[in-house]
């Protein structure tokens, strides 16, 4: 398709396109200009390059980007240093095998997630916030979440659903962030997997009736870990109750495990806060 054809095309789902441009003429003249120098390779680049021009707009201030990537960058230290130090301790909490394995894995996620927040703050001028001091007993709360390998499991749940829900109560902080959000969106998905696979894990172990999902805001562990998991009941979106909708025989529980909820920034401190040693 020539670019003269995609013009046209675009124009008439948005007729105010021209207008949100420097001039039509204009942009058919950039696209001229560019003649037998711009290759089939170069054409994407070139589109991106002209459709950021018609549709662009201002992103969130700096200052909250940079506030945002540092609070997901915190609780990416938590969870690298949590699986970090479950990996030093080998066999002796978690057994040989896949279960080794798959604690590697997700520890080596999260400190993928460590490098790219780092790079992407400083990149843009940041300045990365420090690793905290962590205590992973949570004040004595988890007095053996290093030797006792239901513990440690129980913990891992609860650190791998939170982050996927502090991902999703800020993700619309970053509308228009271009990339970054796109990143935010990766590492979220990617934390669900990590939380699903944890909740598994238990689960083979009689360790929790736990599901790879949340049923209302039922969490498996017990009140202790209950913040993590008030709001996950809801049953309503955009308004509409998801219960028995259409007609059809759909449950409160089933409602509620179709839809995960966001955590506050606030609320997600105030979870995280008991492991950050004073």
């Amino acid at each position: 398709m020539q670019f003269n054809n995609i013009i046209r095309e675009i124009q008439q789902v948005d007729p105010e396109m021209t207008e949100r441009m420097s001039t039509r003429r204009k942009a058919m003249k950039e696209i001229a200009g560019m003649g037998a120098k711009l290759t089939l390779a170069a054409m994407p680049l070139f589109l991106g390059s002209l459709l950021k021009k018609a549709y662009g707009q201002s992103g969130p201030a700096q200052g909250a980007v940079m506030e945002i990537l540092n609070y997901a960058l915190t609780l990416e230290y938590l969870e690298a240093a949590f699986y970090e130090a479950a990996i030093a301790k080998g066999t002796a909490l978690v057994p040989a095998g896949a279960p080794a394995m798959a604690i590697k894995t997700i520890g080596d996620h999260e400190t993928a997630h460590v490098a790219f927040l780092r790079s992407a703050i400083m990149s843009s001028g940041g300045t990365p916030v420090n690793k905290p001091q962590f205590d992973f007993t949570a004040g004595g709360t988890f007095p053996d979440v290093f030797t006792n390998y239901g513990t440690f499991l129980a913990v891992a749940q609860t650190f791998e659903d939170t982050g996927v829900r502090a991902y999703k109560g800020r993700a619309a902080e970053l509308v228009n962030g271009g990339d970054l959000l796109t990143a935010a969106l990766n590492i979220h998905s990617v934390e669900a997997r990590h939380a699903a696979h944890i909740r598994q894990m238990r689960k083979a172990n009689s360790f929790g009736d736990v599901k790879p999902w949340i049923t209302g805001k039922d969490s498996g562990i017990g009140a202790v870990v209950q913040a993590s998991y008030d709001g996950e009941e809801l049953t309503t979106q955009a308004g509409v109750n998801i219960v028995n909708i259409g007609g059809q025989n759909i449950s409160a529980a089933a409602a509620s495990e179709a839809f995960d909820e966001g955590l506050t920034k606030d609320q997600v401190l105030a979870i995280v806060s008991p492991f950050i040693a004073q």
